[in-house]
């Protein structure tokens, strides 16, 4: 092998080992030795004497008793591959089904096992193995993370608790004194977050249009360290160019963050774009059932990635194992139901923009947005996604609208295979204070799912309608899963068709009366008489006489005393 090729090869191999060792390199105080090839041999060698040459990452130890770095420098979390210069040869569809999240695991599962365990047993008492606590590494997050990893291709990607939990990662990168740019059209969660928490701990909170990049560059100052944005935002569904504003950033220092809720990575990999930390609420198209929250953090640099993994471990806010599951279970699907919905989205935008009622359509395909942004959303996208906005003029309007819908279910969130509907304003926006508000009051967001979109144009049709008229929408219209009108099964009896008590059920029912002395004597009566009856066909047996039926009364008192022992709780009576 030629020179250059190993020193290539030496690098792949040593990049494989990645952000858990390279914490290790950079503990040593060596510095950056990027240029040194002597520096990446003796690096590369240290890590062969540690795990020889074939890499079994479920192998790898941290001897406690010769570590040469602190305590807080040994990694976070497991070594895994980094993604960020990685090329996937399969397509988009592909990607989110042909993966192995175990292949360490000597069993060979089809799918990836639930680690559902808070500890690991140790090597030893003086070593770590590859995870000691679940807050810390778990092998069915890491199998979540590392998929989200290759979709996304970062350097690595994190799952976290809820959504926020993740953005609130994100704004743990600041300390006091710093400044964050924010976009002005951004998740109502998220202006809560930086105006009611970031601010009150010294981080300058500046929400400036990322539309506009002349405005951004107008609003860094020395204090920026990172711009958030969505593209498209929600809910308004502008259109930022994530290209220039990474070059704009990157220029200044500065970190570019986007919350790419909206648009999945089978739709848009902003890290490829230049971004540095793309942001997910996996709770919407990760999941794509609304039965589990979640979020993601996807980096692109190792270095960071090694901050926003100090902070999952450090604040406990990671993804649980059985939650980490029903993701990895949702990818497999992402790209069907995403493509779905997405074709569903076309035909009922179009259908909106048309209805005299809809004043202003906004989703990032034609006639949803100008062209230009149209344009920069083609360039760095390869759908419009699942989510429209429009306002109808009229903020009762849009509220019976929404009441009329039935196939639009009325909730917060969206990217779930049903479809949704909100009005911002009072739901998902509500949190942000009416005079700081930049939405108008009648805006309804629609989330569309992957029913037949014949269904949905009719559901919106019949909803427009009645929201135009005076009519109350009618309660009960065969979508509210009851079924009232039809007939059930199995049909209960009628009342002269229910069959008579048994004995059994009559004693049992009986047991409770007022007086024990009455009690006896009213069963035994009972009794013998439904005795007396069954043997009467019995020849050889006269019941006539007054001692032959206190016979069986006696008999009988024997029958309903044993039947009352054998109760698990005997009655009152009978326990005083």
């Amino acid at each position: 092998m030629a020179k250059g090729q190993l020193e290539f090869q030496e690098e792949v191999d040593a990049a494989r080992i990645e952000n858990a060792m390279w914490r290790s390199w950079k503990a040593d105080g060596s510095g950056d030795h990027s240029g040194d090839h002597s520096a990446k041999t003796e690096k590369l060698e240290r890590v062969r004497g540690s795990i020889g040459d074939s890499i079994d990452f479920s192998q790898i130890r941290y001897p406690q008793e010769t570590r040469r770095c602190r305590y807080d420098d040994l990694p976070t979390f497991p070594v895994r591959p980094n993604f960020a210069g990685f090329e996937n040869a399969l397509q988009p569809a592909s990607q989110c089904v042909v993966f192995d999240g175990c292949p360490e695991d000597p069993y060979h599962p089809s799918n990836t096992p639930i680690y559902q365990t808070s500890t690991f047993v140790q090597p030893s008492s003086s070593e770590f193995g590859p995870y000691d606590y679940t807050r810390s590494g778990n092998p069915t997050r890491t199998a979540l993370e590392k998929h989200v990893a290759m979709l996304e291709h970062a350097a690595a990607a994190f799952a976290f608790s809820s959504g926020m939990a993740a953005l609130h990662t994100v704004t743990r990168l600041l300390k006091q004194g710093d400044e964050i740019l924010v976009n002005e059209d951004i998740y109502g969660g998220m202006h809560r977050l930086l105006t009611q928490d970031c601010a009150h701990n010294g981080v300058q909170v500046t929400f400036v249009d990322t539309t506009n990049l002349t405005a951004v560059a107008k609003a860094i100052t020395p204090k920026t360290k990172i711009i958030h944005t969505e593209s498209p935002s929600n809910p308004r569904m502008k259109i930022s160019d994530l290209r220039k504003l990474a070059t704009l950033a990157h220029q200044h220092k500065v970190l570019l963050s986007v919350d790419s809720t909206m648009m999945p990575p089978v739709i848009c990999q902003p890290l490829l774009l230049g971004v540095d930390l793309v942001v997910h609420s996996a709770t919407k198209f990760f999941s794509g059932h609304a039965d589990c929250t979640g979020g993601l953090v996807c980096v692109r640099d190792p270095e960071l990635a090694h901050r926003v993994a100090f902070l999952q471990n450090a604040e406990g806010t990671a993804l649980a194992p059985f939650e980490c599951f029903l993701f990895l279970r949702g990818i497999k699907t992402m790209w069907l139901r995403v493509n779905r919905a997405q074709e569903n989205t076309v035909q009922i935008a179009k259908a909106l923009a048309k209805h005299p009622r809809i004043k202003e359509v906004f989703y990032p395909g034609p006639g949803g947005c100008s062209s230009e942004a149209l344009r920069i959303h083609n360039s760095q996208s390869s759908g419009c996604g699942c989510i429209i906005s429009f306002t109808t003029g009229s903020v009762s309007f849009s509220r019976r609208f929404l009441d009329a819908s039935r196939l639009f279910k009325t909730t917060v969130s969206f990217g779930s295979v049903n479809s949704l509907g909100e009005m911002p304003c009072t739901m998902s926006h509500a949190s942000i204070p009416a005079e700081e508000r930049t939405l108008p009051a009648d805006l309804v967001r629609l989330s569309v799912g992957i029913e037949d979109v014949r269904d949905l144009l009719q559901d919106l049709q019949r909803a427009l309608d009645f929201a135009s008229s005076q009519k109350p929408p009618p309660e009960h219209d065969g979508y509210d899963s009851r079924f009232e009108d039809l007939p059930v099964v199995p049909r209960p009896p009628d009342e002269e068709e229910r069959p008579r008590k048994s004995l059994s059920e009559w004693l049992l029912s009986e047991v409770e009366g007022p007086s024990t002395s009455q009690m006896l004597s009213g069963v035994a009566t009972h009794v013998a008489t439904h005795v007396a009856s069954g043997l009467s066909g019995l020849s050889s047996w006269k019941f006539s006489s007054p001692s032959s039926l206190s016979l069986i009364s006696l008999m009988s008192v024997s029958l309903l005393l044993g039947v009352l022992v054998s109760r698990a709780t005997p009655p009152s009576w009978l326990r005083r």
